[in-house]
């Protein structure tokens, strides 16, 4: 089993950043991806961005391309996911989620959300000035 918690919401203006972080503990050697999805309200979740622990490869949705950075911190079993230029339509609960090293690694890659295994609560960003 993997437990997964999300920090670092909160409230951000227009234009400005926040870092959410993801520790991961228990079976985490087990591990192939982690991903970080989002859930605005009346709207299906999508994937943000997501990271291939075997290649350290990073994968981004067209809609935080060149805004979002996603890294890790091997040591701390911790990924996080750096946020800049936030716009209001950023503005959803936030989850990082993880899939087994089993997983394809298109699947990571693609951040399709039924091959991610384990979740987090999620934690609430609001863009909003």
């Amino acid at each position: 089993q993997v437990q997964l918690v999300e920090s670092g919401g909160g409230l951000v203006q227009p234009g400005g950043s926040l870092r959410l972080s993801c520790a991961a503990s228990g079976f985490t050697s087990g591990l192939g991806g982690i991903g970080w999805f989002r859930q605005a309200p009346g709207k299906e979740r999508e994937g943000v961005s997501s990271i291939d622990l075997r290649d350290d490869k990073t994968y981004y949705g067209d809609s935080v391309k060149d805004r979002f950075t996603i890294s890790r911190d091997s040591a701390k079993n911790t990924v996080y996911l750096q946020m800049s230029s936030l716009k209001p339509e950023d503005t959803a609960v936030y989850y990082c989620a993880a899939a087994t090293n089993a997983t394809p690694r298109l699947f990571v890659a693609n951040m399709r959300i039924r091959s991610y295994d384990y979740w987090g609560q999620g934690t609430q960003v609001t863009v909003s000035s």
